[in-house]
């Protein structure tokens, strides 16, 4: 990890530690494993993707501007079944940028995508199974409800790939994979936003 993702990191990771309490309460609450998601057609692979996949996918290394749309730190803990803390995976997380476009070129819109959004980061849990992102407000994508696509790994064996969405959203009740989940599980996959220290966050427990 290069010294400005590093630095990036811990200054998000400070963020997460605010709300530490609240993670580890989530522990003691776990009961529905996350519900998987189909990958979709966008995936970045390694060679799409800006040289920068750190946390923060507001802000590229090397450029002035920030990302366009309405950020927010998505935070939370990745835990097994057992609620203990799943420490040292890989999350991986993308989505389209404020207009609706992915980074990917077999999204015809492509070309439009924001130069300043990253639209694709990693992270790695700490000893306590946390994680965190900066990141835009998911965007609407035509025939979709707004979503964040996530990848779990532990090492380079994928645990889970499902997708986050925003809680009460309208265009939910119209969407059809999240019309597929149970009430349970889409409420585990559901992100509620609230006003933080930092600005607007949102929390999501991953259970595997």
């Amino acid at each position: 990890m290069t010294k400005h993702n590093t630095s990036r990191r811990s200054l998000l990771a400070g963020v997460a530690g605010l709300v530490g309490v609240n993670s580890l309460a989530g522990r003691a609450v776990a009961a529905v494993m996350t519900p998987r998601a189909a990958e979709g057609p966008y995936y970045p692979t390694p060679a799409m993707r800006t040289p920068d996949v750190d946390n923060d996918l507001v802000k590229i290394t090397g450029l002035v501007e920030e990302a366009g749309g309405e950020i927010f730190i998505l935070r939370g803990t990745i835990l097994d079944s057992n609620g203990q803390p799943r420490a040292g995976h890989r999350i991986e997380i993308w989505q389209c940028d404020m207009d609706g476009n992915y980074m990917h070129p077999r999204d015809r819109r492509s070309a439009n995508f924001d130069p300043a959004f990253q639209g694709f980061g990693q992270d790695i849990t700490d000893d306590t199974g946390r994680y965190v992102f900066r990141t835009i407000k998911p965007a609407i994508y035509p025939g979709r409800t707004p979503h964040i696509h996530v990848k779990v790994f532990d090492g380079d064996r994928e645990l889970l790939t499902t997708q986050f969405y925003i809680k009460d959203y309208p265009d939910n009740a119209r969407d059809g994979l999240f019309n597929s989940m149970s009430e349970a599980d889409a409420d585990a996959v559901s992100m509620d936003f609230v006003e933080g220290d930092s600005g607007l966050e949102a929390s999501i427990e991953i259970v595997i």
